[in-house]
């Protein structure tokens, strides 16, 4: 639609000349009580700032388990699954998907009650049973979706489509990082391969793209280009550095407001400044032969993840914010057949490294002020597919919390009966976001970012309304 003067119409101009000008009028109204609100700062740096208010927890290390873990066979035991087994859920309950029987199927696997806390935790997980008096469980997650991309989306970012930041990019946009030498979010992911969703699962979305994750490689020159090709006499590179700073600075003067560009800018800077830091960070011969065989980092099996594991440690000792490790590549724990032996592979796998994690920050002093979180994108279905192996459900899935002002040996949330529904205190993915980043001392409401002709926050609480859940906390739970 053309103007008066023969051009394209403005949104204003339609507003002003519709329904009698009733537009113009809404969208002055808007536009009064928008410049009546508070100003919204907008960040591209990646400095140290505080939250709104004082955070129990500096740093967070979460464990991907891509893949979707059984919760029944892992965290989760149901008996009334051994009692029908073979049987149609009594309730109805119905999966129309190719392959499933729609009956029921034991676990494989035997508990065992462990710790003081009495965690009730599967013989997959010896490891992770040691540990339990330091874990907080919720039995009681709930998602919005049963296939992975979308699983992993919501897990991250708390949707389901692609496009919003990942929980590591928003807290590196409040909270900046403690080491300007190092990115604020690394992501240590299996050089092997990458898991469904690749990088979207450690983006920036709409924020600046200087919080995205930055992949480490595990051998070798941890960042991609770090360094020159080819040895360069002494200064060379230095003047080279400085000569495109300042055709850089040049360029932006000229172009205010890119966002892109900056974000570019202050990348090349920081490569700089990781050039020395990066490389010491990720080199582990100073560590002791005990951590080493703590981690398993010699282990044919269990050394790879064990190894990423440690470095996540390294990171946030140096001042890291915000680290994310994926297991091997795929969806390692999406067991649609042969259960048992391919649960035993990856948690062989993945088993000793996470609860060598925790315990090396207890032993360290740093699991106070870390947050360390193992969760999958979703659980499995209490019935059979393909005579043994189970399909997805978003309905029920467990997870666990260390560390960063999570109550220790807490057990939160419950199923029913045979696992396919959470019934008692009931937690979603939003809520779960909510909890950790009030932890750092951000309230999930007033993290903000202007996008689209909103303010999207990260729970995205417009649509969820999402909660702390103050049960799982040992902390006094600010008030909102």
């Amino acid at each position: 639609m053309l103007n008066w003067a023969g051009l394209p119409m403005t949104r204003r101009e339609l507003l002003g000349l519709s329904s009698l000008g009733f537009g113009q009028i809404a969208l002055s109204h808007l536009l009064a009580r928008t410049s009546e609100a508070a100003p919204v700062t907008i960040y591209n740096d990646l400095r140290a700032r505080k939250g709104h208010f004082p955070g129990r927890a500096k740093s967070v290390i979460q464990l991907v388990q891509n893949g979707g873990p059984s919760q029944m066979d892992l965290f989760d035991p149901k008996p009334m699954l051994a009692k029908y087994a073979g049987q149609p859920h009594p309730d109805g309950v119905e999966i129309h998907q190719p392959g499933n029987t729609n009956t029921l199927l034991p676990t494989p696997f035997e508990f065992q009650q462990r710790g003081e806390c009495g965690m009730d935790i599967s013989e997959a997980l010896p490891h992770q049973a040691e540990i339990v008096d330091k874990l907080c469980f919720i039995r009681s997650m709930h998602t919005e979706h049963n296939n992975h991309s979308e699983g992993l989306n919501m897990l991250l970012t708390c949707k389901i489509f692609a496009g919003r930041p990942a929980m590591g990019a928003w807290i590196s946009y409040a909270l900046g990082t403690e080491n300007q030498n190092l990115p604020a979010y690394v992501v240590l992911r299996d050089p092997k391969g990458y898991t469904i969703g690749g990088r979207q699962l450690w983006a920036n979305g709409f924020l600046p793209a200087l919080y995205q994750g930055i992949e480490f490689n595990m051998s070798g020159s941890p960042v991609h280009h770090l360094k020159p090709a080819e040895q360069k006499p002494p200064g060379v590179q230095e003047q080279g550095l400085e000569y495109l700073a300042r055709i850089n600075k040049l360029h932006l003067d000229a172009r205010p407001g890119e966002t892109e560009l900056e974000s570019r800018i202050r990348n090349f800077e920081l490569a700089a400044r990781m050039q020395v830091e990066a490389m010491d960070v990720l080199d582990i011969a100073g560590e002791s032969p005990e951590t080493k065989k703590l981690y398993g980092v010699d282990d044919e099996i269990r050394g790879p993840y064990g190894l990423r594991c440690l470095m996540a440690r390294r990171l946030v000792e140096a001042g890291v914010r915000f680290v994310q490790v994926t297991t091997s590549p795929g969806q390692p724990w999406d067991h649609h057949d042969k259960l048992e032996e391919r649960m035993l592979k990856i948690a062989a796998e993945t088993d000793q490294g996470a609860a060598a994690l925790v315990k090396d920050l207890d032993a360290r002093g740093m699991l106070d002020e870390t947050i360390v979180m193992w969760a999958g994108e979703f659980g499995r279905l209490p019935t059979t597919q393909r005579d043994d192996g189970r399909d997805h459900n978003r309905n029920a899935f467990t997870i666990w919390f260390a560390g960063g002002g999570f109550k220790p040996g807490r057990i939160y949330g419950q199923t029913d009966d045979f696992g396919y529904r959470s019934v008692v205190d009931r937690v979603s993915v939003p809520e779960m976001h909510a909890t950790v980043l009030h932890q750092l001392g951000l309230d999930h409401r007033r993290t903000t970012y202007p996008h689209a002709g909103r303010l999207e926050t990260p729970a995205d609480v417009t649509v969820t309304g999402a909660r702390v859940i103050g049960d799982l906390l040992d902390n006094e739970v600010h008030a909102a």
